[in-house]
């Protein structure tokens, strides 16, 4: 008959009543039934399983890209998407920006004592639903827990890998006077389905997250006019504001755009008049901002509006010659104003 201890190694965790505590964050049999009983089922990934503090990852041709983020939203769920689905869709758009196609993530939690194993589970199968909607794997990770205060509930930190072609570089630098700005659809929707959420806010129709992995719309873009394209953006915290004034100080031009070509829903402008915000600052999950040269935006425009993730897409301005790095934006009412940066921290915890 097996040892005691052996019934005890293999015994299952109470998904549905139990809770964190120190000692499945210790090293020893209780962390691993946590990392087995819900990383590895909510995965199923073969690297993941093997049990190594690495993954040995086959890549294909090309040049590599990395990049790493971390999620601290509040609450953990919210209207269409929680911090698990946020936090791989998030992670795939900052490497599809860069034009690469991902292959694999890793996953960092830091979780609360005390926090339910039945929301750590709902998280972690979320990730592992939309790591397999997306074609990637989670190959290997980090879990820490902390005493009961410390953490908020849960944070984690993903680090995404993808590969890019030979020759292709979009940089943030890239952009020149002339260019066209085109915004894959609607903004504000991923910052006010999270307030709503955290103030109890409630519309006549539901406002949801937007997020959404965008890699497979960037590809229909690249196969389109991939060398037209300058540099690709995903408008997340600081909104379509933040994003295009950081494009204009780093590749030293300005912006002019028109009010009217942005898409707001309805109810998203109705929820920021509500709440004193501007849609533009407003951050998103699913969207991506692209500038690309002036002949090609037809074929851009047209690219995009033929994917599911891209139907709303509209050519919202275009770059100008402004040593002053201006962003600038014709209102609906004829007039003009200068788009600035977001003074202060206008949606805290949002992703």
């Amino acid at each position: 008959m097996p040892a005691p201890e052996a019934k005890a190694f293999r015994r299952k965790l109470d998904l549905a009543k139990g809770r964190v505590d120190l000692s499945h964050g210790a090293g020893g049999r209780a962390m691993v039934r946590l990392i087995e009983d819900v990383f590895h089922a909510a995965y199923a990934s073969p690297e993941l399983a093997a049990g190594n503090d690495q993954a040995v990852l086959a890549l294909p041709p090309g040049r590599v890209v990395v990049s790493t983020d971390g999620y601290v939203v509040s609450p953990l769920f919210f209207p269409g998407g929680d911090i698990g689905l946020l936090a791989v869709n998030g992670t795939i758009n900052d490497v599809a920006m860069a034009g690469a196609m991902p292959v694999a993530l890793t996953a960092a939690f830091v979780i609360e004592e005390g926090f339910p194993l039945a929301d750590l589970q709902r998280i972690a199968l979320s990730m592992g639903a939309a790591a397999r909607a997306a074609g990637i794997r989670i190959v290997t990770g980090d879990t820490k827990v902390v005493e009961r205060g410390k953490a908020d509930g849960v944070f984690i930190t993903t680090t995404g890998i993808g590969v890019a072609p030979d020759g292709r570089s979009w940089r943030g630098d890239a952009a020149r006077a002339g260019d066209a700005v085109i915004l894959s659809g609607s903004i504000g929707d991923h910052g006010v389905a999270v307030m709503s959420r955290r103030e109890n806010l409630s519309f006549d129709t539901e406002i949801l997250s937007d997020t959404a992995a965008l890699h497979g719309l960037v590809a229909q873009m690249a196969a389109a006019a991939g060398p037209s394209i300058r540099l690709l953006r995903d408008p997340t915290r600081g909104g379509l504001a933040a994003t295009l004034n950081e494009i204009a100080q780093q590749s030293r031009v300005g912006f002019r755009l028109s009010e009217e070509a942005i898409p707001v829903r309805p109810e998203v402008a109705a929820a920021c008049e509500l709440l004193g915000l501007d849609p533009l600052n407003v951050a998103n999950e699913g969207k991506l901002v692209a500038v690309v040269a002036a002949e090609a935006a037809g074929a851009v425009l047209a690219a995009m509006q033929a994917h599911a993730l891209g139907r709303e897409a509209r050519v919202i301005g275009h770059a100008t010659a402004d040593p002053d790095c201006f962003v600038e934006m014709e209102t609906s009412f004829g007039g003009g104003r200068i788009v600035d940066w977001l003074a202060g921290e206008q949606l805290p915890r949002i992703c």
